[in-house]
């Protein structure tokens, strides 16, 4: 296969500067164009919830290269200018601008876009956190107000509570599962998450779904839950998940299914592939489609695309990895984490909130957590990789 002399990766993501970035370290010497529909050099997205937000972190440390590193790169980067549609048979991108980019080989790097409750964007105080700019205007607001109110118990709706609370906000964590995380992480571990954000002050009003939000004077006064109840708020942060960024793709003719369909080595259709969180490729171990929303899967993914531009031909088959830091515990899961998993712990004890748990579905190991235990949870890691290289896919639900 000859190397194309065009690649154009569109999305200044995490995972877009990282298929050039492999790219060139595989000794690709042909022409790089990334372009972005926001303003800013490529950043890193975890530190937003977290370190940026209680601004222990200035805005600038996200950037995930120096100006240097990225001129290095002997890329071009055409930022604030958002992609308006693909033409896959001819490799040519369409931007707000009105430019019409053309390459050999296209990534699509576009990320996801944060769901929305009715009626929010006509209230102030309302946020939602995906991008930079959202954390600076949301820590902005914070720094002036006195009652949050999280809605959303999902990984980044627990992070925010966690900051915010940090800042000595009173906060609320609201939303339909019984525990924040409970979703991502089972009963058990969700629990003790439970009880650590109440310990610290954050108060849980779960189990019950948002219906809407309550205003006065354009500003938001509360949200309004399925019981009736409203919990007063001078500022609400929306985080009831993400859809892939696809709306561009519509007229594509590419298979847009919860992201952009892909074959196991990320291939959307011929010269044109996916990567992180709008990928949703074929689990060659799993035997299933599959989409990770990780920033250790943008980074994977980005240099097994890259790879296959470059003509190797590899599944892409990983072993999934995320972390979530709240308060004082360090979250840690590698694999997945069924509903139905039986759930045992083997190194560590609960009490002392440092333990890892395994995880198995069908008397197969499907993943590990560990909590405040990186290095024994790492080690646990390798019961994962083996399950999956056993004749028969681990189950995931």
């Amino acid at each position: 296969m000859t190397a194309p002399d065009r690649v154009l990766v569109v999305g200044a993501s995490a995972s877009g500067l990282t298929t050039a970035e492999a790219l060139r370290r595989k000794g690709y010497t042909g022409t790089i164009t990334v372009l972005g529909d926001e303003p800013h050099a490529p950043y890193d997205r975890p530190p937003l919830s977290k370190q940026v937000l209680s601004g222990t972190w200035e805005p600038e440390r996200a950037a995930l290269r120096t100006g240097e590193a990225l001129t290095a790169l002997d890329a071009e980067f055409l930022l604030g200018d958002p992609a308006l549609a693909l033409d896959p048979v001819a490799r040519t991108v369409r931007t707000e601008s009105g430019r019409a980019l053309t390459a050999d080989a296209i990534v699509i790097a576009t990320g996801v876009r944060a769901r929305t409750l009715p009626g929010q964007d006509g209230l102030t105080g309302v946020h939602v956190l995906r991008s930079l700019d959202h954390a600076l205007a949301l820590r902005e607001d914070l720094l002036t107000c006195t009652r949050l109110v999280v809605v959303g118990e999902g990984v980044l709706g627990s992070e925010i509570a966690a900051t915010a609370r940090t800042l000595g906000l009173d906060v609320t964590l609201t939303g339909p599962l019984a525990a924040p995380m409970a979703l991502q992480v089972g009963p058990l571990v969700s629990g003790l998450l439970a009880d650590l954000h109440t310990a610290r002050g954050v108060r849980l009003r779960l189990g019950t779904g948002v219906v809407g939000l309550t205003g006065e004077e354009g500003r938001v006064a509360g949200v309004r839950l399925g019981t009736g109840e409203v919990l007063p708020a001078d500022v609400v942060v929306v985080a009831i998940g993400a859809s892939p960024a696809t709306d561009w793709l519509a007229d594509s003719g590419l298979a847009l299914d919860n992201g952009v369909v892909c074959d196991s080595r990320c291939r959307a259709a011929e010269g044109v592939y996916a990567v992180g969180d709008v990928a949703r490729w074929h689990h060659e171990r799993l035997g299933r489609p599959i989409r990770l929303e990780n920033r250790t899967n943008a980074t994977e993914q980005a240099m097994a695309v890259a790879g296959a531009i470059l003509g190797e031909d590899t599944a892409y088959a990983p072993v999934p990895y995320f972390w979530t830091d709240q308060f004082d515990a360090k979250l840690m899961v590698h694999g997945f984490l069924p509903a139905d998993a039986e759930v045992d712990v083997v190194e560590g004890d609960l009490t002392a909130r440092r333990f890892v748990a395994r995880y198995r579905s069908q008397g197969r190991v499907t993943g590990v957590l560990g909590w405040n235990m990186p290095k024994q949870t790492r080690l646990r890691r390798q019961e994962v990789v083996d399950a999956l290289r056993a004749p028969a896919a681990a189950p995931t639900h």
